[in-house]
């Protein structure tokens, strides 16, 4: 089959990408703007496959999706402007894409008849919770720019399912991590500053709760929604891996041989959601389960940056 991958330069895109490389027969167009994130160095190992095709284009850009997309049976919908704090910031963007962006995509995806639509999006639009697990027909209350994009952009892709009978079907991640992810959220940036010698800065009192995917679990269960999973619902997908931002900068901190001297507290970040917690029974249902438990995913993750700085340094140097 033909898969559509938007977003297929960055990190969790780029990652699933080699991972249908690895274990399908499937062919590839990686969709991608090349925004700050999206780099084609997370995909030079595989873009001399000839199943692998990439196109650099703007989801928001109806010509250039019209002219890319049609022809093929899959759109898998990675491509997001992702961090909340550039969110606070820049707002509009954030609903630019998100938004604007997956309704291009899903009009024209809709008007080429594919077979499936993954719409990839976060456990983030349900907000923060203080006891309990979220299911995924719970209310959504996101609680910042990011989020609140993320949720809209849900629920236009779900709208189509409705409207059209467009084959969609939403997922909802937990925080991932593992290689290639961009040096601007907590494992890696925290990572490379420890590898480098400097401070890491932690959000108020670091007891915000995160529960952490490895990205290869992630993208195992995105094939699984894909295959298994029915038109029109949500899916949830997480580990169980939930801990305090603080207690993962201490991991942090003895993995790269530091101590307790590099954590520099900064002020909190403006609307900082305390807890995220899925529910993924609809999820472990269809088949999935968890490859990779924490402890061993984020000792291997700090170790592919260790020896890939000819990756990050670059990014960050430029930052």
């Amino acid at each position: 089959m033909k898969y559509f991958v938007t977003g297929g330069a960055g990190f969790i895109g780029s990652n699933y990408v080699r991972w249908l490389l690895a274990n399908t027969d499937h062919q590839i167009t990686v969709y991608d703007k090349l925004t700050y994130a999206g780099n084609l160095e997370n995909l030079s190992d595989v873009l001399d496959d000839p199943r692998c095709t990439f196109v650099q284009g703007d989801i928001c850009d109806r010509e250039a999706v019209e002219a890319n997309l049609p022809g093929h049976e899959i759109v898998v919908h990675f491509a997001a402007e992702s961090h909340v704090d550039r969110s606070i910031v820049d707002p509009y963007a954030f609903v630019h894409t998100n938004v604007f962006g997956t309704n291009v995509l899903c009009d024209v995806a809709n008007r080429s008849e594919i077979d499936r639509f993954v719409h990839i999006s976060t456990d983030e639009t349900y907000g923060s919770i203080d006891v309990g697990s979220f299911t995924e027909t719970d209310r959504l209350t996101p609680r910042s720019p990011y989020s609140a994009a993320k949720a809209g952009s849900d629920l236009i892709a779900l709208s189509y399912v409705t409207t059209y009978g467009m084959p969609v079907v939403v997922t909802r991640c937990s925080n991932n991590y593992g290689p290639y992810q961009y040096p601007e959220k907590l494992i890696p940036l925290f990572t490379t500053n420890l590898l480098d010698g400097l401070k890491v800065p932690l959000y108020g009192d670091g007891g915000n709760v995160r529960d952490w995917i490895h990205v290869e679990d992630h993208n195992r269960a995105v094939q699984v929604v894909l295959e298994r999973g029915e038109v029109g619902e949500i899916y949830n997908i997480g580990a169980h891996n939930e801990i305090t931002n603080r207690e993962i900068t201490h991991r942090l901190i003895e993995l790269c041989g530091r101590d307790e001297s590099f954590i520099e507290p900064v002020a909190d970040r403006l609307g900082h959601d305390r807890r995220y917690s899925v529910d993924i029974e609809r999820l472990t249902a269809l088949g999935w389960s968890l490859t990779r438990d924490f402890e061993t995913g984020l000792a291997e993750t700090v170790e592919w940056y260790r020896e890939h700085r000819d990756w990050w340094e670059p990014l960050k140097a430029r930052t």
